[in-house]
């Protein structure tokens, strides 16, 4: 979507992890439960559903996988060096680091961001409980990888305007270390913002307009007479600029 711009939608990207997942639950699913995100296996650790001695090696598993896919896909796509001119950047109108992870919008900050993804985190993990529980009413044998797949692109279709939903620390960290390694730089562990010279200017011009206070019908000027025509018409005054008798306050 970011290379191509005609070859992909917000809907393909969806589709896209969706069914990824799927591929993944269909590989590992009798192995290890297809254990893809270690937020997701933390919570299976805390309730008792898997040992903690397995959590490391799990975690360890995922972030490995994680950092040779954003490998692959930089190798596959070398097409990323020519889209941003060899300037590789997490911000502007060639930003490419957003293939690999995720990165707050402009209208979210941190905390709003921890907060969405803590409970986007908790949806995913809620739903696959009830898609896995035989004794509630679980997908049907053979399905679960199919409607898990399903459950993520909902998720993203609804709620992954905000953050992206990585919902996975092991899905958005390792790529954040791969493109710093690759010459993203370290502004890939920040949270990126545009700079705000324009804004700050727009607000100084705006800053810069005078406003009479409501109480003052008129603004206090100073009368200038010109001189009068032969034709005795009425005198015509200038008024000079309200920056002359206003006091401007500048920041």
């Amino acid at each position: 979507m970011v290379l191509g711009e005609k070859f992909g939608s917000y809907l393909s990207v969806n589709l896209g992890f969706g069914f990824g997942v799927t591929m993944g639950v269909h590989m590992a699913g009798n192995i290890s439960g297809a254990h893809m995100n270690a937020a997701l296996t933390f919570t299976n650790c805390t309730l008792g559903r898997m040992s903690w001695k397995k959590f490391p090696v799990y975690i360890l598993g995922q972030f490995l996988g994680s950092f040779l896919a954003s490998a692959t896909i930089y190798c596959l796509f070398y097409s990323i060096i020519q889209f941003s001119g060899g300037h590789l950047t997490v911000t502007g109108p060639t930003a490419t680091a957003g293939i690999f992870a995720t990165y707050l919008p402009e209208h979210m900050t941190l905390w709003r961001g921890f907060l969405d993804e803590v409970i986007v985190t908790g949806i995913l993990q809620l739903c696959l409980f009830a898609i896995t529980d035989k004794k509630n009413n679980p997908a049907l044998q053979g399905t679960q990888a199919l409607v898990i797949g399903i459950l993520i692109v909902v998720i993203g279709l609804s709620l992954g305007m905000n953050t992206g939903y990585a919902m996975n620390p092991s899905r958005d960290l390792p790529p954040c270390f791969f493109t710093f390694i690759a010459g993203w730089g370290i502004q890939v562990f920040s949270i990126p913002r545009r700079p705000q010279i324009l804004e700050n200017s727009m607000n100084y011009e705006d800053r810069r307009i005078p406003v009479l206070p409501k109480t003052m019908s008129n603004p206090p000027t100073t009368l200038t007479p010109v001189s009068v025509s032969p034709a005795n018409r009425p005198s015509v005054q200038t008024v000079p600029p309200l920056s002359d008798s206003i006091h401007l306050e500048h920041f």
